[in-house]
């Protein structure tokens, strides 16, 4: 583990020249952000970046995604995934790099950002590319970076995949990945097992029958008839499952009507899930059907509610044996107190897909990228959730260490398994 340090270090000894570099492409890719499965101009920076640096580059993959491969002698193939679409987000950083991009976005002109840190997540992966090719006496095998489009809808790996990614390119013997998150700058968190949970999010039709507002009798009213069941949906965590099976049932979306003396036909509920664990995930998801079955029944529907499955998302569960390979080259390397453990996290990723698909051991991290001194004061007086997380119009890693940690952590990881 010693010698892979040192091998490890030596590629990293021209990462300090090549940061003013990236932190312009940082800049510049945050400054044009793209919707998913539009992540046109990104995916030439990053197909443009492995040519330069030797890889074998295959743009157009799952429509955006990039494909880069770097053979270097006999040895372990290792995959690189970073995730590049960004959000239908207004920016509110006041950051002089900060997006003012619109683009279409189901007919309509949206704000778009990187609220997610995913410009970063292209930054670092770019750059750790960049080292290990420059260096390719230190390590011997394959590398293969891949840029994955539309994380943010769940379906860029699954395009990737049906594109033939198993086909066209080498199996690796491992697949890495990393996320910018709230967190120290410079600290790295890992588990073994489950470390983002399953994601499903759901859009339900309920159907009523309109009528004048003066007259609710005659009507059969879903904007009551939904709000019952948004009510009702609250009780599925609370009152059905153990205190130790975590779930999370999120309503974000409950439309109906126009004007507010007119009793319209029908309500929109959308919703989202969170789960660590199968038979709750499906526990979950059949409480939804028989509550918003029974409510629509409860209040005379003319027909049953439309249920559709908008998005899914399954866990990413990282393997024991190459989290505990990875984690020991991270304390190899960075100072024992910058590498942590962590809990799984109700943020949801479709990274899993390749592992799980192209059944190979895979791991995935967590990069801080909140300023240490924000993150310790926020820490101590309890404020943590204050912070703008992913997502947030307001969420803006710092550039420093954030950016030299994610290259260094991909650099470390991958030379474990390429180590000469």
């Amino acid at each position: 583990m010693a010698e892979t340090a040192h091998e490890a270090q030596t590629i990293l000894a021209n990462l300090q020249a090549l940061i003013p570099d990236l932190e312009s492409v940082y800049k510049d890719i945050h400054s044009h952000p793209e919707l998913s499965m539009q992540e046109n101009r990104t995916s030439k920076i990053a197909a443009e970046r492995l040519q330069s640096a030797g890889y074998e580059v295959t743009p157009g993959v799952g429509k955006t995604g990039v494909v880069g491969v770097l053979r270097n002698g006999e040895g372990p193939v290792i995959m690189l995934r970073a995730d590049m679409d960004a959000l239908p987000v207004h920016e509110a950083t006041g950051l002089p790099y900060a997006s003012k991009v619109t683009a279409n976005e189901n007919g309509k002109s949206v704000p778009v950002m990187h609220a997610c840190g995913h410009d970063m997540h292209v930054t670092w992966l770019i750059g750790a590319a960049t080292l290990m090719a420059k260096s390719r006496n230190a390590w011997r095998g394959t590398l293969m970076p891949v840029f994955q489009p539309a994380e943010e809808t769940g379906a860029g790996a699954q395009a990737m995949i049906d594109d033939g990614l198993f086909k066209r390119f080498p199996k690796p013997n491992a697949i890495l990945g990393q996320h910018v998150m709230v967190g120290s700058s410079g600290i790295i968190s890992t588990r073994p097992g489950v470390i983002t949970s399953a994601g499903d999010s759901l859009q339900i039709r309920m159907f009523g029958r309109g009528a004048h507002g003066s007259m609710p009798q005659s009507s059969i009213d879903p904007v009551v008839m939904a709000a019952a069941t948004v009510l009702r949906l609250q009780t599925i965590v609370s009152r059905e499952l153990a205190p130790t099976d975590a779930a999370v049932v999120t309503v974000g979306s409950l439309q109906a009507g126009t004007k507010e003396n007119v009793i319209p036909d029908e309500a929109v509920i959308k919703l989202n899930v969170r789960t660590f664990d199968e038979d709750v995930r499906k526990h979950v998801l059949d409480a939804i059907e028989r509550i918003v079955n029974a409510e629509a029944e409860a209040s005379r529907a003319p027909k049953k509610p439309e249920i559709t499955l908008l998005d899914h998302y399954a866990f990413v569960k990282n393997d024991a044996e190459a989290t505990k390979r990875a984690v020991a080259a991270f304390r190899s390397f960075f100072p024992s107190d910058r590498v942590k453990d962590t809990q799984p996290t109700t943020a949801s990723e479709d990274f899993g897909s390749f592992g799980t698909e192209w059944q190979v051991p895979s791991v995935f991290w967590f990069v801080g990228g909140t300023d240490p001194e924000t993150y310790a004061k926020a820490k101590k007086s309890g404020t943590v959730a204050d912070l703008p997380t992913n997502h947030n119009p307001r969420f803006a890693p710092v550039i420093h260490p954030t950016l030299e940690t994610g290259v260094e952590a991909l650099v470390v990881a991958s030379q474990d398994w390429l180590a000469t």
